[in-house]
This record gives structure tokens, C-alpha cells and sequence, in this order.
């Protein structure tokens, strides 16, 4: 049955940011498929409610908070999880985001961090889950959530869009090296209804906007992405790896514009 490849019952996955939002999403997808899951982010009682709930649907839970900018508490997220388990069969590498912020007021420090936080992580993670993948069931799937500001002109997200298109590159870069035995893809997100929404979708004129601009006249929900999520670990994507997915509800353009300050002459310059 092709629905067979869709299951991951009896695997193992790490999802990282899964406390709220499209992590909670992509970890509840998972185990509702069921795959037992190892919960990451740094608040533990978030980790507790989705913990409970991926046992509800009989599945095992692993609550481990993790900073995913430590390389220590990474390496550690992933030996627990094995101990626990015994073994390792997805990864998803979901942690991540920046604030907007203008780019004359980005600092380099805020630069060094978005990168810490969106690329140099997920490819700590990707190297330690890989090689227990490998040791443990022979071959294993990582996948990686980025965002349609990789590929989107947007004011307002020099640090955020550029660290995400470099999460894209670093994914498509380094599939072929893992593989066949471990896939690598990614999704680039859209406009998804989390916390980090609200502002928008709060507000009747800038929901408007937003869902005049976006072709499915909808935000996104994390169901939405964590059916991406289950076909690019199942085998029923056993022969895609390297590839770049836009779950965006068919936008190509930002559905909304953040008004940036026009750059103006220092105020006694010679301008």
C-alpha cells in the first residue's frame, strides 16, 4: 500500500523548538504517524504539555531542554535521545528566527547570532544525528525549516532572510555528501498562524493585507507543514535529498511590507 510509506511507525525523531508553534506542529505530526519523539527548546514546561500529548496518541516522549547554540547541550540532546531510544532515525531542525531589524541598525553581533541560531546549529545537529543514524539503523532523514525570506526581497530582514538562504545552500550542499544513507531537505516556510503571527493576525487591516496577499487567502497552519515534514522523513520520499520545498501558500511576493526609515543625510554633513 503506497499509504505504508507514509508511516514512521517505530522511528525515532529530535525535533528542536518543538514547545509551540509549527515545532509542537511538526512534533504531534510525527507521533500521530508513529514515530516516538525527542522534544528540544529551552522551556521545559512547553516541552512538558506537548510531551503529554505525544503520549496520548501512544507514542514515547523525551522532554530535553537545549539551547541549540550550545555545541555541548546539542551533542547531548542526541546521546540522551539514543540511550533513551536506542536509536535514531529523523532529525528535524526547526529552531531558529531572528526579529526584524532595520539594516543600518543591524550590529555585527546580531549578524554572528542569527547565523549561530539558523545555520551553525542545525549543521551541529545534522553532523551529530547523522553519524547515529548511520551507527543505529543504517540511514536516517534530516529536515531542515527555513523560510520563504531565504528567497524573498524583504525589508526590514537582512540578518533573518540571509541566514535562512544560507541554511538553504548549506542543506542542498550537504545531501550529496550524506548520502545515500542519510536524505537532507528543507522547507521554506510562509506565513504560518504561531505567537510570532499575532501582530498580524490580530489586527483586521494587517490580517486583511496579509491574506489579500497571499493566493490561498489564508495564513498557514503547522498541520500544514508538518505534512511536508512527514513525507521528506517517511519513505515515501525515499528518493529526494539536497531539495529546497516552498510550503508558503503559493506567494511569490511578501504578502506584507515592513516600512523601513528612508536612509537621509547625517544631520550637519555635508549632504
Amino acid at each position: 500500500m503506497i499509504l505504508d510509506r507514509f508511516s514512521v511507525a517505530g522511528k525515532v525523531a529530535i525535533v528542536t523548538g518543538a514547545g509551540l508553534g509549527i515545532g509542537r506542529g511538526i512534533a504531534l505530526g510525527l507521533a500521530e504517524a508513529g514515530a516516538d519523539v525527542a522534544l528540544a527548546a529551552r522551556t521545559e514546561s512547553d516541552l512538558e504539555e506537548v510531551a503529554a500529548q505525544v503520549r496520548s496518541l501512544g507514542r514515547r516522549a523525551l522532554v530535553l531542554p537545549t539551547d541549540v547554540t550550545d555545541a555541548t547541550a546539542c551533542e547531548r540532546l542526541v546521546t540522551r535521545t539514543v540511550e533513551e531510544f536506542g536509536r535514531l532515525d529523523i532529525l528535524v531542525n526547526n529552531a531558529g528566527g531572528a526579529m526584524p531589524r532595520a539594516a543600518m541598525d543591524t550590529s555585527e553581533g546580531f549578524m554572528e547570532r542569527t547565523f549561530a541560531f539558523n545555520v551553525t546549529a542545525p549543521l551541529t545537529l545534522t553532523k551529530l544525528a547523522a553519524r547515529q543514524m548511520v551507527d543505529t539503523v543504517g540511514r536516517g532523514a534530516v529536515v531542515n525549516i527555513s523560510s520563504r525570506s531565504a528567497s524573498m526581497t524583504q525589508t526590514m530582514f537582512v540578518a533573518y532572510g540571509a541566514a535562512k538562504a544560507a541554511l538553504d545552500r548549506m542543506t542542498r550542499n550537504i545531501a550529496p555528501e550524506l548520502a545515500p544513507r542519510v536524505r537532507v531537505n528543507a522547507i521554506d516556510v510562509g506565513g504560518v498562524a504561531t505567537r510570532s503571527l499575532d501582530i498580524v493576525l490580530t489586527d483586521d487591516t494587517l490580517r486583511q493585507q496579509f491574506i489579500d496577499g497571499t493566493p490561498m487567502r489564508r495564513p498557514g497552519e503547522p498541520e500544514d507543514i508538518a505534512c511536508a515534514v512527514l513525507y521528506l522523513a517517511s519513505d515515501a520520499s525515499s528518493w529526494v535529498t539536497g531539495k529546497v520545498f516552498e510550503i508558503d501558500g503559493g506567494t511569490e511576493a511578501p504578502a506584507m511590507v515592513v516600512p523601513v526609515a528612508p536612509l537621509e543625510p547625517t544631520p550637519g554633513g555635508d549632504a
